[in-house]
């Protein structure tokens, strides 16, 4: 089941950036250490009571100014909340309520999705001040101090409350799901026309639907697949600086739902930095990635032409040297048959178990090979490992001290077991455990 996603909206000034703060304090997944990993922090991974979602970041809005700044900030705001599925509504209790807070509400009310009010900047012990904040006629306020980290848990307690719950979610009906993502004008809408064959119309005729993503499902021999097409329900304005919120944000709804994402790159204009962030977002969510060089056929090509190409995304990529590449003309159809064969490749690839005495065998083998560097005059012992996830592929090494596992080592590990398994495609997990016990790979 995909993470539900939480946008957090309010009027400038309202202590939302603080909030986001203390949320992105907390965070796993969207820490990376790789180079080659560029990222705005317009969301974070959080996780309360058992419950992981995501957290989407907004502007303040200023729903009436005129000013081209503000207006810019709105669209963020309502792309943000047209893929949520729960709006946290910051309000600020020192300010009391303003018009700008009934502009928002009135706003909120119909999109009909769950808000959390948030009252926040309320420090001390009297909290009477958030009683006004029901005039605004959104739900129960909240009230918190995000400064001081007060009432957060009753703030979360709230969010997590309005989520279907985990062991009655629908899940989509078994099939393999592809999310098409990419920079506006990649190619993203034609390459689905051309997988399904007939032109299609973007526009969602399920009721209440208004994520930005349309879901197509189709069969091709024998097989049930979903396509997740981020072009858009509805166009928004052409500004060039939305282009990167804008596509970032839509992305992301769509890779949490997918098992594979089709990464989309105009090969004309060649990996820009809003790709990279693009993948970057596929990677951190351990999601199979396939770089689609699109509009080939443009390309001006020599003998040598792809292989420098791939060479470059290699470069370009390194946070996710696993990933696969087609080179393909959605426009012409050139190649566009082999993309369903490789989303199979990866989907597998990704879905792999490895016994666990095959896996402990190759981890002994790459530490006789290469014992581990010592810290301090203490040495990492490795003791077993064993795989306890797919989708992507996890593992667990059981050591000594987790402290002890240097970076570089742990990569190390990780090339050993792509070399003697094929996880191509697929990014895979390393998790280091502390376990006390003689038995190691190399107590001796």
């Amino acid at each position: 089941m995909a993470k539900p996603i939480v946008a957090v909206v309010g009027r400038p000034n309202v202590g939302k950036s603080t909030f986001f703060n203390k949320m992105a304090g907390r965070r796993v997944s969207i820490v990376d250490d790789m180079p080659g990993v560029t990222r705005d922090r317009i969301y974070v991974d959080v996780e309360w009571c058992g419950r992981a979602f995501t957290l989407v970041d907004t502007g303040g809005m200023e729903l009436k100014s005129d000013d081209q700044m503000w207006q810019h900030i709105k669209r963020q705001a309502e792309l943000a909340i047209d893929i949520a599925d729960v709006i946290i509504f910051f309000t600020d209790g020192k300010a009391g309520v303003s018009p700008g807070d009934h502009d928002i509400a009135n706003l909120l009310r119909r999109t009909k999705k769950p808000v959390v009010l948030a009252v926040n900047k309320i420090d001390g012990r009297d909290s009477s001040a958030m009683y006004d904040f029901y005039e605004l006629d959104i739900g129960d306020p909240v009230a918190i101090s995000a400064e001081q980290s007060l009432g957060l848990g009753d703030l979360l307690d709230e969010v997590v409350r309005n989520f279907e719950p985990a062991e009655t979610a629908a899940e989509e009906e078994d099939c393999i799901k592809i999310a098409v993502v990419g920079k506006p004008n990649a190619g993203k809408s034609s390459l689905v026309n051309r997988i399904l064959g007939y032109e299609r119309v973007i526009v969602s005729d399920i009721p209440g639907t208004t994520r930005d993503a349309i879901d197509t499902p189709f069969t091709r021999d024998g097989k049930k697949y979903l396509l997740i097409d981020t072009a858009g329900i509805r166009k928004k304005s052409k500004v060039d600086e939305d282009v990167e919120y804008y596509s970032v944000v839509r992305s992301i709804s769509a890779i949490r739902r997918a098992d594979v994402a089709l990464i989309m790159v105009d090969a004309a204009e060649g990996l820009t930095e809003q790709d990279v962030k693009i993948a970057g977002l596929v990677h951190e969510s351990g999601k199979p990635g396939i770089i689609v060089m699109n509009k080939w056929d443009i390309v001006e090509k020599d003998t040598k032409t792809m292989y420098r190409i791939t060479n470059g995304l290699k470069e370009e990529l390194k946070f996710m040297d696993y990933f696969k590449v087609a080179y393909i003309s959605a426009l012409t159809g050139q190649r566009v048959k082999n993309i369903l064969s490789l989303v199979d490749e990866v989907y597998e690839h990704t879905s792999l178990r490895v016994p666990t005495g095959l896996l402990n065998d190759v981890i002994g083998d790459a530490i006789t090979v290469n014992p581990p560097p010592t810290h301090n005059g203490k040495r990492l012992k490795i003791f077993y490992v064993t795989e306890t996830g797919i989708k992507p592929p996890t593992f667990v090494l059981f050591v000594n001290d987790p402290k002890l596992m240097h970076f570089s080592y742990r990569r190390y590990l990780e090339n050993c077991i792509r070399k003697s398994f094929d996880f191509s495609g697929t990014p895979i997990k390393i998790a280091v455990r502390a376990r006390s016990d003689d038995n190691a790979f190399n107590n001796k």
